[in-house]
């Protein structure tokens, strides 16, 4: 498939209606020795911005345990504005997996042009104050249900108080 046709297949008209994640513009250090942008910074990008979607979610510290699907599909381009899209896609007892969309901006160059040039799935986990998984709370019909967590022991020891007589 010519590098032309491709394009247009991942071509769209316009970003995705929803909240980005985040934007930024690659510069010249963030590219391969062919002059495109180096895969393992798109990368790092992609987890700065799904780890962003599933802490929040969380509601606390998570880390990458896995990449279960990540696909380049054009190349991103120094000057291009790149906007990352971050979505959930399932939540388990500790785990959060999230899709993560990647769309080119091509604004220098003779007429703009919005790409798809990355989907990825990422799978994060909780991580509680003892570095160790922790669940993930659970959503109910209210909105967010909280996971009952012990306090930390100086907040669980009760103080004596003086009270006047």
């Amino acid at each position: 498939m010519s590098e032309n046709k491709r394009e247009k297949q991942n071509q769209v008209e316009s970003l995705p209606d929803r909240e980005v994640t985040f934007r930024v513009v690659p510069m010249p250090p963030d590219t391969n020795q062919y002059g495109d942008v180096f895969g393992g910074w798109i990368m790092s990008q992609v987890d700065l911005a799904g780890s962003s979607v599933a802490s929040r979610r969380a509601r606390c510290r998570v880390a990458t345990v896995a990449v279960t699907n990540f696909v380049f599909k054009e190349p991103v381009w120094v000057g291009d504005v790149v906007s990352f899209y971050g979505k959930i896609l399932k939540v388990g007892t500790t785990s959060i997996t999230v899709d993560v969309e990647v769309f080119a901006e091509r604004l220098h160059k003779d007429n703009h042009k919005i790409v798809k040039v990355t989907e990825a799935q990422l799978v994060f986990v909780a991580i509680g104050p003892d570095g160790r998984p922790q669940p993930v709370d659970r959503p109910d019909e209210d909105g967010f249900q909280q996971v009952e967590r012990k306090k930390p022991l100086h907040i669980r020891q009760s103080v004596p108080v003086n009270t006047p007589d």
